[in-house]
C-alpha cells in the first residue's frame, strides 16, 4: 500500500506532489446573470411597485366599483366619499374606476409600443451590420427620426391619423427605434473585434453563425436595460399626448387624460389628480429602480 511518505519520496527534491486542479465552482451569477441584480433591495422594491400597478390594472374590472364612464349625481366628490373612495371627477365619474382603467389602457399601449420599437430598431441594426452602405443609410434614418422633437412627431402623426390609441403606439414605437438600433449596432461593432469572434471565423464558422451564436448574445445585454428605461419613457409620452389632447379619445380614460382633466380643479379638489399621479410615480419609479439594478449588473 502506497503511503504519503512514499509519494513524497518519489517526487523531485522530496516535495509533495501537486494537488489535482479543482474545477471552478459555478456561482449563481454564472448560471443566471440577472438573478443577483433582481435579488437586490433596489430591484425588489422596483418589482413590487411595478407588480402592484400591473395587478391593479389587470384586475380593474374586479376592483372598480363602477364603470369608467358611468356618471353619478355627485360632482367633484371628496376623498373617502361612500361608494367613491377617491372621489369623483367634474362629471360625476368614479375616480378610482377611471384610474384603474387608465392603468389598464396605459399598460396595453406600452406593451405594444415598446416591443414594437425594440424589434424595429434591432432589425435596422442588423441591416446596418450587413454592409457599410446599409450602415450609412440606417444612420441617416435614425438621424431623421431624432431630428423631430417628440411633440412635433406626435402632432404630425395625429394630424394624419387623428387622435386615438394607434397614433400613441406609433409615436412611442418610432421614438424608441433609434435608441434600440444604435445600442445594438454599437454592441455589434464592439463584439466584432473581440478575439473569440476571430477564433470562430478561423475555425470555419460562417458569418451568419458567428453573428447569431457569438456576437448577438453578447451585444444584447444592454437591450434588457433599455427595455426597462423605454417602458418608463413610454409612460411619460402617453401622458404628455393625452395631456395635450392628442392621445386616446375621451371618454376612454388614461392616466394622462385623467391628470389633464384635473388641472382646472386642483385648488377645489386636489384628490382629482392624486390617483393618476400616484400610479404614474409608482410605475416610473419601479421601472427606473429595476433598470438601474440591471445596469449595475451589466457593468460588472
Amino acid at each position: 500500500m502506497t503511503t504519503t511518505a512514499d509519494l513524497t519520496a518519489l517526487t523531485p527534491g522530496g516535495a509533495p506532489p501537486p494537488a489535482a486542479p479543482r474545477k471552478p465552482r459555478r456561482t449563481a451569477r454564472n448560471r443566471h446573470p440577472y438573478r443577483s441584480a433582481l435579488s437586490t433591495a433596489r430591484a425588489r422594491t422596483g418589482l413590487v411597485l411595478v407588480g402592484a400597478v400591473i395587478i391593479a390594472g389587470l384586475l380593474a374590472p374586479v376592483l372598480a366599483g363602477h364603470g369608467p364612464t358611468d356618471q353619478s349625481g355627485q360632482s367633484l366628490a371628496a376623498l373617502g366619499t361612500p361608494g367613491h373612495p377617491l372621489g369623483t371627477d367634474d362629471l360625476g365619474r368614479d375616480l378610482l374606476s377611471r384610474v384603474l382603467y387608465g392603468i389598464r389602457a396605459d399598460l396595453g399601449i406600452i406593451a405594444l409600443a415598446v416591443p414594437g420599437g425594440a424589434v424595429l430598431g434591432c432589425l435596422f441594426a442588423l441591416v446596418a451590420a450587413a454592409h457599410p452602405v446599409a450602415d450609412t443609410v440606417v444612420q441617416r434614418v435614425f438621424d431623421l427620426v431624432l431630428a423631430f422633437p417628440g411633440l412635433i412627431l406626435a402632432l404630425a402623426i395625429t394630424a394624419i391619423l387623428g387622435p386615438g390609441r394607434l397614433p400613441v403606439i406609433l409615436v412611442i414605437a418610432l421614438a424608441e427605434v433609434p435608441a434600440f438600433g444604435r445600442l445594438l449596432r454599437g454592441g455589434i461593432l464592439v463584439q466584432r473585434e473581440r478575439e473569440y469572434v476571430t477564433a470562430a471565423r478561423v475555425g470555419g464558422s460562417s458569418g451568419r453563425r458567428v453573428l447569431m451564436r457569438h456576437i448577438l448574445p453578447n451585444a444584447a445585454d444592454p437591450l434588457i436595460v433599455q427595455i426597462a428605461v423605454s417602458l418608463s419613457v413610454a409612460v411619460f409620452i402617453e401622458g404628455a399626448m393625452s395631456f395635450l389632447g392628442v392621445g386616446v379619445r375621451p371618454p376612454q380614460p388614461t392616466l394622462g387624460a385623467v391628470l389633464s382633466q384635473s388641472m382646472p380643479y386642483l385648488a377645489q379638489a386636489p384628490n382629482f389628480a392624486a390617483g393618476p399621479l400616484i400610479a404614474v410615480t409608482a410605475l416610473v419609479l419601479g421601472l427606473s429602480l429595476v433598470a438601474e439594478a440591471l445596469n449595475r449588473e451589466i457593468r460588472r
